[in-house]
């Protein structure tokens, strides 16, 4: 069987040991070795949320149910919502709330730039009495533009309102810092499939102890598969209320060894590594990142192509001819920018033959570059950051 190297913002390549846990026999999930094995995953998890308070739910879904759930038990119809999108998938999160009967407000931010905290500030505090919102939703990475904000000074944007702040990281967490206890946030979501690099299948929940009196109090929320009292009562017995997907559970228990082995800084530092090398090939092949300065994401890179450069059959060349498979623009920028992503069992290496591979494409198509160029700029990358610390 032949085998495509996945740039894609997820799912991601996973590493053999992972995807040889999944193959193992199935157990009972109503029995003692499941609740060791749901025990285990969250306490290995929490130092990756960055908490010691909150208790984290693992759900059998992608990190979009897990959203549904954080937002449908949170709030309910005539809610107001503050909403912070930068993107498609912040976009996603106004459409959740919306389903549940929110009143959503939404503070626009420019595709490709990262949420301005003293807008945030400003807007929350000229939100008082009946005007005053319920919630915040914040997106910490934005895959489809290549966009992270900067949750720390988000954090202290919202410290002191009051609201309860929901953050999608289904694409940041494990790829970056997370303090979800320092920062106060109420609920945190991520998924099985993204920087963690396991196979999709489970979302995962993490809520503090302010947001579960929050949950027990909205007696108006729509919720049954979603219902995070339920989620709680069973995780209590080591079991999920519903059938889990059992070999995703042992993928995302090896992943958790994989992140362990190789030690949070340092798969923060790859993350980011990789992410400056793609930037800086594409700078040198003059395809500006779509990001702005200062809002670059670790775990996906956007960049822009050339006038008269169709990004999806960049795309198709790369997947039917070389066995590279990176992602699109969505919705206005669809064919107008490629997304390479950085999550995964990938190497330099890796990394490197997919930017040649790119290179080729890209000369296949006209597009106006200098060959080796790209390539170059990367391994640069790479050199300097094994270069020794001067004494």
């Amino acid at each position: 069987m032949s085998k495509n190297l996945l740039f894609i913002p997820g799912p991601v390549t996973v590493a053999e040991t992972v995807l040889g846990a999944t193959a193992r026999p199935l157990i009972d999930h109503r029995g003692p070795e499941f609740k060791a094995l749901l025990e285990s995953i969250e306490r290995r998890l929490k130092p990756i949320f960055g908490t010691e308070r909150a208790q984290i739910l693992i759900l059998g879904s992608s990190g979009t149910g897990g959203l549904e759930a954080a937002v449908g038990n949170l709030f309910g119809p005539g809610d107001r919502v503050l909403a912070c999108p930068n993107g498609v998938f912040g976009d996603r999160l106004v459409a959740i709330a919306r389903t549940f009967g929110c009143e959503v407000e939404v503070l626009d931010t420019p595709w490709g730039g990262a949420v301005d905290a003293a807008a945030l500030r400003a807007r929350l505090a000229a939100a008082t009495g009946d005007a005053r919102f319920d919630g915040v939703l914040l997106t910490h990475n934005e895959t489809s533009t290549g966009a992270q904000n900067d949750l720390a000074t988000l954090a202290e944007a919202v410290r002191g309102h009051g609201a309860y702040v929901v953050v999608d990281s289904v694409s940041g967490l494990a790829a970056s810092e997370f303090r979800m206890d320092e920062w106060d946030f109420d609920v945190v979501v991520s998924a099985s499939q993204k920087a963690l690099a396991a196979p999709p299948g489970l979302t995962m929940v993490a809520v503090a102890p302010r947001a579960w009196q929050r949950i027990e109090a909205n007696l108006t929320a729509q919720r049954f598969y979603f219902d995070l009292r339920k989620a709680r009562e069973f995780a209590v017995l080591g079991q999920t209320p519903w059938t889990p997907p059992v070999s995703i559970v042992f993928g995302l228990d090896a992943a958790l060894d994989e992140f362990e082995r190789t030690g949070a800084a340092a798969v923060h530092e790859r993350h980011a590594r990789y992410a400056r090398a793609i930037r800086a090939a594409g700078q040198a092949l003059g395809l500006e990142a779509y990001s702005h300065d200062g809002a670059h994401s670790p775990t996906v890179v956007a960049l822009r192509l050339p006038a008269g450069v169709d990004g999806d059959a960049i795309r198709r060349s790369l997947r039917e001819g070389r066995g590279v498979v990176i992602g699109g623009g969505q919705k206005d920028l669809k064919g107008k920018i490629i997304r390479i992503g950085t999550m995964g069992d990938l190497t330099q290496t890796d990394v490197l033959g997919a930017l040649g591979a790119l290179e080729i494409a890209l000369l296949e198509a006209g597009a106006p570059i200098h060959a080796g160029t790209g390539v170059q700029a990367a391994l640069n990358v790479f050199l300097e950051a094994e270069q020794p610390a001067a004494v």
